[in-house]
């Protein structure tokens, strides 16, 4: 392993959004619209991506499932991997790494930081011997998701200081800063009201080679956006964006369409979004 974590697919992908100043779409599925939509759109974009599913997916979908996720990503005809988002629990970490993920982001953020380290760094060295990448959270990104628990908004925000510290003691391939983004609605006034940039670019300042990862982007605010990838983000994770148009598109067209024309139109309803998603980022052309 004496490549990694040059030789890992996500790390690739994000390595050279770093280097290219962009930001590199990460579309969470829950079934094989969303995975053959994300990969069509990339494709047609000439963009790199990342394809995410939760832990759920490994129960109820079972390991079958994620092996056609991991073949449908690297069989593409651009650079797209397949990470697992929000591990949480510790037997689904153990079980994640038998799998053919490119990456896992273990999310131990809601322990106590001393203890978040500790199995962070377990995870890494764990993860190395099969060449899988880590993600991790540091301080609490708040809100509800499929799997992440709910927390009051009275956040843990990521102090720099402490980022710098988790980066070195961990060995942590890419961070997830909270600085005031959330998983699910936001209160009044939004993502506008709530993140703090500044708290962003004194995280990147103190680290300058992190890859660093934004969740919480819904709604997407365009300028907003384009702000934090100027400062450094280089991994969007993309949930109820994409879900909602797959969502009322289905909702118009049950019982209308034959099945095959409904899996292909709800595709393309995926798409479209995607589409608009990885111009926003910077990644379009970027796989060329």
């Amino acid at each position: 392993m004496s490549d990694y974590p040059y030789n890992n697919r996500t790390f690739q992908i994000l390595d050279a959004a770093e280097k290219g100043g962009y930001a590199v779409a990460a579309f969470n599925c829950y079934n094989t619209d969303g995975i053959l939509g994300s990969i069509k759109a990339a494709e047609k974009m000439k963009s790199p991506a990342i394809i995410e599913i939760f832990p759920w997916s490994m129960h109820f979908h079972g390991p079958e499932f994620i092996k056609f996720a991991s073949e449908a990503c690297h069989a593409a005809s651009v650079p797209i991997s397949l990470h697992l988002d929000h591990c949480t629990l510790e037997p689904d970490v153990y079980k994640a790494l038998e799998l053919p993920f490119d990456s896992i982001m273990v999310d131990a953020s809601s322990h106590d930081p001393e203890e978040n380290i500790k199995f962070v760094r377990h995870i890494v060295e764990l993860a190395k011997e099969r060449g899988i990448t880590i993600e991790a959270e540091m301080g609490r990104i708040v809100g509800g998701e499929d799997g992440v628990p709910t927390v009051d908004m009275e956040s843990l925000y990521t102090e720099p200081e402490l980022a710098a510290e988790f980066l070195e003691r961990t060995g942590v391939h890419f961070l997830a800063p909270s600085i005031g983004n959330v998983h699910g609605p936001y209160p009044p006034g939004g993502p506008e009201k709530y993140w703090e940039l500044d708290r962003l670019e004194k995280i990147k300042k103190l680290s300058p080679s992190a890859i660093l990862v934004l969740h919480g982007a819904y709604p997407i605010i365009d300028d907003l956006m384009k702000k934090t990838i100027e400062i450094g983000i280089r991994k969007v994770n993309l949930n109820k964006n994409l879900h909602v148009v797959y969502l009322e598109f289905l909702a118009k067209s049950v019982g209308k369409l034959e099945m095959t024309q409904l899996q292909e139109k709800s595709i393309e309803a995926w798409m479209a979004e995607a589409e608009r998603n990885i111009k926003l980022l910077g990644s379009e052309g970027k796989a060329a």
